[in-house]
């Protein structure tokens, strides 16, 4: 039996970390389709997705007692949503839960981790992003201390998927 009060520990992805990536995420596309929440789609994201985010910025996994438990991406620049700006901040993405088997907390800890390591390379400012019509994670995002950006009304989409709205948030680092 897991130990809930076991350590959450933190490691950069690999490639044969690819298949719990995929994993995680489709299980959270299920949940936020089962809850009546439009934004993931299972299948949306494959292998070469999380192999591009690990070329082109970081992968971390959350680790709970040898298990994979959840995961994020860490961009450092994220100008479809942002548009261009300096190099001052750290853009988290994909935040992705196993809900069945991550210990309490591990969703507040995974922004947590990727403001540390934001942080550590001496940028000032994390940022993400969420879809305009989900309130409830604004709500939550602002309630870990991340404050209203601003609005973009036609974030670019990859693979010529159609644009959407986002809500930009932001918190200062240090």
């Amino acid at each position: 039996m897991k130990d809930p009060t076991a350590p959450l520990t933190f490691r950069p992805a690999d490639v044969s970390d690819l298949p719990n990536l995929v994993r995680l995420h489709d299980a959270a596309a299920r949940w936020m389709t089962d809850h009546g929440i439009d934004q993931w789609k299972p299948g949306q994201k494959d292998a070469d997705h999380f192999r591009g985010r690990m070329h082109e910025g970081e992968v971390w996994l959350a680790v709970h007692e040898g298990a994979v438990v959840g995961a994020f991406e860490l961009w450092w620049e994220d100008e479809g949503a942002w548009g261009p700006q300096p190099p001052t901040a750290g853009y988290i993405h994909r935040l992705m839960t196993d809900r069945a088997h991550a210990p309490a907390g591990t969703g507040r800890a995974m922004p947590a981790a990727a403001e540390t390591r934001i942080a550590a390379l001496g940028r000032t400012l994390a940022r993400l992003d969420c879809v305009a019509h989900n309130p409830r994670l604004r709500t939550y995002y602002e309630a870990a201390d991340y404050r209203f950006a601003g609005e973009n009304k036609a974030k670019e989409a990859p693979r010529g998927a159609p644009s959407y709205a986002v809500t930009l948030l932001e918190k200062p680092l240090g």
